[in-house]
């Protein structure tokens, strides 16, 4: 029986392998705008979406344990990845000098053990005042169009932090500390590499 992160992100692969989880990777490729799941209340959507994911790949590997996951920022509404740079530039200064919210859903299937699990969890960010020039730097040279919200906490602007309440690996993409309470409390064992 494998384990598949439903996810082509990179930093959730990274994190993954902090843990020396035994898995591999088959991305979801689902169209999440096609989905037509209510944004109004976000924990529920990112929620609904890591479900969705995890359920298209689950139909392909029915015995195995499917873990999908989707990361999204709200403040006021729900930043979704910034489709270009003016998009990115509005972003993060309206995230400039405010507290936001992070939510990752994640969901872990397996048909064939009857496994259906979601949960989620969320991270306070707070922001000192970015300047305009600093917003710029950080666009130029750490593309930030596959990160929502347009920033990744754990490259460089980690400078624009004030402080963080909650999981420090949910902002990057995966609450991999409730998540390992998750698998523990229902008895779900993973493998893991020597």
């Amino acid at each position: 029986m494998k384990t598949i992160l439903a996810s082509s992100s990179q930093r959730r692969k990274e994190i993954f392998d902090k843990i020396n989880l035994d898995y591999i990777v088959v991305s979801s490729e689902i169209d999440e705008e096609k989905l037509g799941i209510s944004k109004s209340q976000p924990h529920l959507y990112s929620k609904k979406v890591a479900h969705q994911k995890g359920l298209t790949v689950s139909k392909q590997f029915p015995n195995d344990f499917i873990i999908s996951a989707d990361t999204i920022v709200v403040y006021k509404k729900i930043f979704e990845k910034p489709k270009n740079y003016s998009e990115a530039v509005s972003f993060l200064r309206i995230l400039s000098n405010k507290t936001h919210h992070v939510y990752t859903g994640v969901s872990i299937i397996c048909f064939k053990k009857n496994i259906n699990i979601n949960f989620y969890e969320k991270t306070s960010v707070t922001f000192h005042k970015l300047s305009i020039n600093d917003i710029k730097y950080y666009i130029k040279n750490y593309s930030p169009y596959d990160k929502s919200g347009s920033y990744g906490i754990q490259d460089w602007s980690c400078l624009f932090v004030k402080k963080i309440k909650g999981c420090f690996y949910n902002v990057i993409g995966f609450p991999i500390s409730k998540f390992y309470k998750v698998i523990n409390k229902n008895n779900i064992e993973l493998t893991y590499h020597d």
